[in-house]
């Protein structure tokens, strides 16, 4: 009998182990991602400030700065919008894994 629960334990803590392995990777793709449209957002910057710089009235430029300040726009609003539900997503894992950590310390020691 005691096998038996062992075994279940073992099985259950090398799920739990691999669910976490799953989320580090997805947590490493989107810091990859976030990395990426930070260094695209200073590109895009920097671009503008030529631009300001030129102090050009021709319409190409103008042009080109509207689409600049419009992608600039999405990326900052991917940013938000992806980090934070990451944020709360990675507390209630952890939360939760914590939980059966504990859980499964406790049936180890009785």
């Amino acid at each position: 009998m005691s096998s038996l629960n062992s075994d279940s334990q073992n099985q259950e803590l090398g799920q739990i182990l691999e669910d976490v392995e799953r989320s580090l990777i997805q947590l490493q793709s989107r810091h990859n991602q976030v990395k990426q449209d930070w260094s695209k957002r200073s590109q895009i910057q920097e671009r503008q400030r030529e631009i300001d710089r030129q102090k050009s009235t021709f319409k190409p430029l103008k042009t080109e700065l509207r689409a600049l300040q419009k992608e600039l726009d999405d990326l900052e609003f991917t940013l938000e919008s992806s980090l934070l539900p990451d944020v709360f997503w990675q507390v209630v894992r952890f939360v939760f894994l914590g939980i059966a950590i504990g859980w499964f310390l406790h049936l180890w020691a009785a």
